[in-house]
């Protein structure tokens, strides 16, 4: 609990320890109300405590309990309307008010980092096309522009750090912004995006059900966004060139336009490998990133 409490700490202050005293009870409360039983603590991230339990019908399943009532509600909007795809955790129960929802669990749940390399791409590939299958639901707030001003907006507001600061500096920044801008001024092709798709939010589902996502972050976009991740993430290993090729072919992208997105987010993986550590293989070949440069781009379609 005590990695919970820094984690909840940094991200909502001194009001997360008066909400994490009450976390035990409100647990209690939900699972009498709902007939499910409670289990241990689970993998828990910045914003939410999660708990394994298990659902009246014995279907193994996960609370997920938030401080923040409206993500949450956001979260279980999100997941429902990826449902069709079969590629997303099935929502159980929801109660708003409590800033709770249960979802099943996904198993085995190994981690897409975790999995054999060779195979992913191609998984990968037909993760995607579940979820980019699914129709932009009418007047969908969220799009690409917006999630990408409000990330600038905030992660750039640590370029004053100065181990931050000695590496990425104010010039390479408004780069990325304008690489940035360059490419959603030429989206042709919008799907209903994860949009945070990185092999941390997805899990193996097994052999019948393929890669599943977690924790969507939906928004309408531009295809090649929901790979660029993991297409940075080769950084330190094959290197991002190499894979995004093998990435763009399995999940049939323009390979231009995916090279081109991960030029405007490694900024952000410095920032990243800076703050959590990595190899310094890595964070060389991410800010050589920043500066490399290409042809001008094509509209996808």
């Amino acid at each position: 609990m005590d990695d919970v409490r820094a984690r909840l700490a940094g991200r909502f202050g001194p009001d997360a320890e008066a909400w994490l005293a009450e976390v035990p009870a409100l647990a209690a409360s939900l699972a009498s109300r709902r007939g499910f039983a409670l289990g241990e603590l689970f993998e828990s991230g910045a914003s939410s405590v999660v708990l394994r339990c298990r659902w009246p019908d014995g279907t193994p399943a996960v609370l997920k309990l938030s401080p923040d009532k409206t993500l949450l509600a956001n979260q279980v909007e999100m997941l429902r309307v990826f449902t069709e795809s079969g590629r997303v955790p099935a929502v159980l129960a929801a109660d708003a008010e409590a800033g709770a929802m249960v979802l099943e669990e996904i198993l085995p749940g190994t981690v897409a980092e975790d999995l054999p390399q060779a195979s992913l791409p191609g998984q990968w590939g037909e993760l995607l096309a579940a979820l980019h299958s699914v129709p932009v639901p009418p007047r969908w707030r969220s799009d690409l522009r917006g999630r990408f001003e409000e990330s600038f907006a905030r992660i750039g507001r640590r370029l004053s750090e100065p181990a931050i600061a000695a590496r990425i500096d104010e010039v390479t920044w408004q780069r990325a912004i304008r690489r940035c801008e360059r490419l959603l001024d030429t989206q042709s092709t919008k799907v209903l995006l994860h949009g945070d798709l990185h092999p941390g939010n997805v899990l193996d589902g097994g052999p019948s059900r393929g890669l599943v996502a977690i924790d969507p972050k939906a928004c309408v976009g531009d295809p090649c966004f929901d790979a660029v991740d993991y297409v940075v993430g080769g950084a330190g290993h094959e290197g991002v060139e190499a894979r995004c090729q093998v990435v763009a072919a399995a999940c049939g992208l323009d390979g231009d336009r995916l090279f081109a997105w991960s030029r405007v987010i490694a900024p952000m993986f410095v920032i990243a490998q800076l703050t959590y550590g990595g190899p310094e293989q890595a964070l060389d070949e991410l800010l050589a990133l920043c500066r490399t440069d290409r042809s001008a781009i094509r509209p996808n379609g």
